[in-house]
């Protein structure tokens, strides 16, 4: 198992992460129902956008598989940003919103996932492997998949409900 690190930078850059998932999963169940809290949008989205970009700052001499994951993010962010204020989501660019949105929180849910099984000792002794993986680890994350990928889909019903 790895220590958490205490340099300013991850630690910057965990706290960030955190407060997009905290703030991430009130604007999602809002969207449940068929809401949409924009002061908690915008600072969930400027978060996420945030922790994407920090997670470049570490100093890599390769592509590694956060970057891309970051990468992934950030045009899912592009897109929720632009339906969000671009399109002020008339039309098809709620639902367009709502899916990103919701794969933008995902994407910051299955890093934290990773991350747990790596830095968290009792998780880490379930799966020692760094990448984290067997049936343990991908049962976690086939969970928050489906959960998100449910979510989703009644946010999108939802908000079709109340248009």
């Amino acid at each position: 198992m790895t220590q958490l690190a205490t340099d300013p930078l991850t630690l910057i850059h965990l706290a960030i992460s955190l407060a997009a998932i905290l703030t991430g999963v009130p604007v999602l169940a809002a969207l449940l129902r068929g809401k949409m809290p924009f002061a908690l949008t915008g600072i969930f989205l400027g978060l996420t956008v945030l922790t994407s970009v920090t997670g470049f700052l570490f100093h890599n001499t390769s592509v590694t598989p956060g970057m891309i994951v970051g990468a992934i993010s950030l045009v899912v962010l592009a897109v929720a940003l632009f339906a969000l204020y671009g399109r002020h989501l008339a039309g098809r660019w709620r639902t367009a919103y709502v899916v990103t949105a919701t794969l933008a929180l995902y994407l910051n849910v299955f890093v934290l996932v990773i991350q747990s099984f790596i830095k968290v000792s009792a998780l880490h002794a379930l799966v020692p492997g760094i990448p984290p993986s067997g049936p343990i680890f991908a049962s976690v994350q086939a969970l928050v998949l489906i959960a998100f990928l449910l979510a989703g889909w009644r946010a999108v019903r939802a908000g079709r409900a109340t248009a």
